[in-house]
């Protein structure tokens, strides 16, 4: 008979370097499981993958026993990683952090592969990319001349924007000069005065 699953618990951890303190023992410790335990095989499952955050599937069962499943990296850490890149960009695509190969794309897609929602690796392709430039990465021969005129006229914007700003705040200034100190006259004055 089937063990009845009791819980899924998500997470993100570095290969080989999962131990009981947190985040992992904040998590799992409230849900009953052995830390050590898991500790000890996610450490040997993912020995191989040193470097990559991994992440994993535990599904906890009613007498306190679990299970897990290893998930492909996420895009996104794969995507850093391929352009040697710390973060992506806080502008999104109208901002270029770094380029990536169309061979670094399809090296992507293709361990992506798996958990993607797609049948072939060009569909994966497509799929990385999209996140790839929502990073502020541009694919070299497929998006990157498109990327560059998309931050042209990302900058030329924000420098039109910024031209409208100082004007607006120059206007508000001039007009509180001209102004001067209104008199400002209360319901109960108003009332005093009829």
């Amino acid at each position: 008979m089937a063990k009845e699953v009791v819980k899924k618990i998500k997470l993100q951890i570095p290969a080989g370097k999962a131990t009981p303190a947190p985040p992992v023992g904040t998590v799992l410790g409230p849900a009953g499981i052995n830390l050590q335990e898991f500790c000890t095989k996610f450490n040997d499952a993912t020995r191989e993958k040193m470097g990559d955050i991994v992440p994993v599937e535990i599904s906890l069962y009613e007498d306190r026993s679990f299970d897990f499943v290893l998930k492909t990296p996420p895009a996104g850490f794969l995507i850093k990683k391929a352009a040697k890149i710390q973060k992506g960009s806080q502008k999104g695509a109208n901002e270029i952090v770094a380029t990536i190969s169309k061979e670094d794309l399809k090296a992507i897609a293709e361990t992506k592969l798996p958990d993607l929602n797609a049948y072939d690796v060009s569909s994966a392709m497509k799929i990385i990319e999209g996140t790839a430039r929502n990073m502020g990465v541009a694919v070299k021969g497929l998006n990157d001349k498109e990327l560059e005129e998309q931050q042209k006229e990302s900058a030329a914007h924000e420098a039109e924007m910024a031209k409208r700003d100082a004007q607006l705040a120059k206007m508000e200034e001039e007009s509180t000069k001209e102004i001067g100190e209104v008199e400002v006259i209360t319901e109960k004055e108003k009332n005093d005065e009829e």
